[in-house]
């Protein structure tokens, strides 16, 4: 591994004064570690400065009121999975965020660097989209908002120019009667990474039937990627089996997956629609208990 500079600044600007400097490798982001000090030993990135910005408050925050969520880049998976009414608003994003590695890794790993990653297997990813997240970015020229659809471009790759920084996701809080749900599915149990996964967000009507709903998925695409035509199908059902019949389907044909050593193409479309019609049960029988 190549010797780099460390530098844990308490500021946003003078991180991103650290970010836009100069140099070959150029500076990056460190958040929780847990991919870029992996990556780092592998020599498959180089870095010529570590802007450790665990420090930051601004990325350090997490709040949430009658508008929803503000979640810190930094926040780690493991202060998430505590928080009790994270879990009771925003159940299929701490699904998500609970599978990401181990117990420890999430004493260190964060939403904000799991997106900015940039995997196409990322967990919370799905999750987010389906929850329509924003992602708040400052930079040198000020600060910008974007859904978190268009913050990912391809695989480890973000819109984020030179002296960039993610600083927080914003979610809004559920309507009344809506909820989420996310599954994968893994070759092993733990520590693994999504061969498919699905993010189902859904609003139930007061008389049971679906009102909207989004359907995301991860790792059968180069991105996470939405299925507006499995979440139609979904809409105006009580989720009775033809419905999610045509939803699974919806959500196959909206793959763009691979052949790897984690699955072929046709296992991933075959598992992109089962998991859309669980997690589609799952966010109904979570949004029911809302009503």
């Amino acid at each position: 591994m190549e010797p780099f500079g460390y530098r844990a600044p308490r500021s946003l600007a003078e991180a991103i004064e650290l970010l836009a400097s100069d140099g070959d490798p150029g500076p990056r982001v460190l958040a929780g570690g847990t991919d870029l000090l992996v990556r780092l030993r592998a020599g498959d990135v180089r870095a010529g400065l570590l802007v450790d910005v665990k420090r930051i408050p601004e990325l350090a925050g997490l709040s949430l009121d009658g508008d929803g969520l503000r979640l810190g880049a930094a926040v780690c998976a493991a202060e998430i999975g505590e928080h009790r009414e994270l879990r009771e608003t925003y159940p299929g994003l701490v699904d998500a965020v609970g599978v990401i590695g181990s117990a420890q890794v999430q004493g260190r790993a964060s939403v904000g660097g799991n997106l900015c990653n940039a995997s196409p297997a990322a967990d919370s990813v799905p999750a987010l989209i389906a929850l329509s997240a924003e992602c708040v970015i400052a930079g040198p020229d000020g600060s910008r908002t974007l859904p978190v659809e268009s913050f990912v471009t391809g695989p480890g790759e973000t819109v984020l120019g030179r002296g960039e920084i993610l600083i927080e996701l914003r979610i809004p809080r559920p309507r009344a009667r809506s909820a989420d749900a996310y599954l994968r599915f893994t070759p092993r149990t733990e520590m693994d990474i999504a061969v498919a996964g699905a993010a189902v967000n859904l609003t139930l009507g007061p008389d049971g039937a679906c009102r909207a709903a989004r359907v995301v998925l991860g790792a059968v695409a180069p991105t996470a990627i939405a299925a507006p035509a499995a979440a139609r199908a979904l809409v105006g059902s009580r989720l009775e089996e033809a419905a999610l019949a045509r939803a699974a389907a919806a959500a196959s044909d909206a793959c763009i997956p691979i052949d790897d050593k984690r699955g072929t193409a046709a296992f991933r479309r075959k598992l992109a629609g089962v998991l859309t019609r669980r997690a589609a049960r799952a966010a109904a029988a979570r949004a029911a208990e809302r009503a």
